[in-house]
């Protein structure tokens, strides 16, 4: 029977970001567990613009390449985990971006966030997205990993270096992840 597939989603398209840094490590450590096939999905790279279908995203009737292929994208994935820094209190535009161009490829999947910012650590851009996350039907998790003043975690070559607490908080997020993509499963197979 195969692995269900997380998908580990970066979040920020600026330039000189650490969400891709944050997303390696965090790739890493799913990938050392075993118990998922993990993707990473870079959001700079998928370059969606914005909204541009004429129809509902419900729908699922979609008309431009890019969203079919971003469909196609989201639809293999079972779980997911947001990697997101917080932009004024919030998650960021691309992100919404992504989320909005579909509906029925997210439904009964589990969400994760890894966050990333000041003194909340992205706390605020999580809130926000629980709130999104739940009405396309996925299903937010309470385990996430927040990561305060994340720079300090940043080495000169551009690889994170985790503390206990980011480690173990990634794998109290990966071990609810796992049970609940089993649960759920049956969900998606109706």
């Amino acid at each position: 029977m195969a692995k269900p597939v997380l998908q580990i989603i970066v979040g920020s398209t600026r330039p000189g970001r650490v969400g891709r840094a944050i997303a390696h490590w965090f790739r890493d450590r799913a990938e050392q567990r075993g118990d998922f096939d993990v993707e990473l999905i870079d959001l700079a790279e998928v370059a969606l613009p914005f909204m541009d279908e004429p129809h509902h995203p419900r729908l699922k009737q979609y008309v431009n390449a890019h969203t079919k292929e971003w469909s196609a994208t989201v639809e293999r994935g079972d779980a997911y985990v947001f990697v997101t820094p917080e932009y004024n209190h919030s998650f960021t535009a691309v992100t919404k971006n992504a989320l909005d161009y579909l509906h029925q490829e997210w439904q009964h999947k589990a969400a994760g966030f890894v966050s990333y910012g000041g003194v909340s650590g992205g706390t605020r851009a999580v809130n926000g997205l629980r709130q999104v996350v739940s009405t396309l039907k996925m299903v937010p998790i309470v385990e996430a990993v927040n990561i305060p003043f994340f720079p300090q975690f940043i080495g000169e070559d551009g690889t994170v270096t985790p503390n206990d607490v980011m480690n173990q908080s990634a794998d109290a997020m990966l071990d609810e992840l796992a049970k609940l993509t089993g649960a759920l499963s049956a969900l998606r197979a109706a």
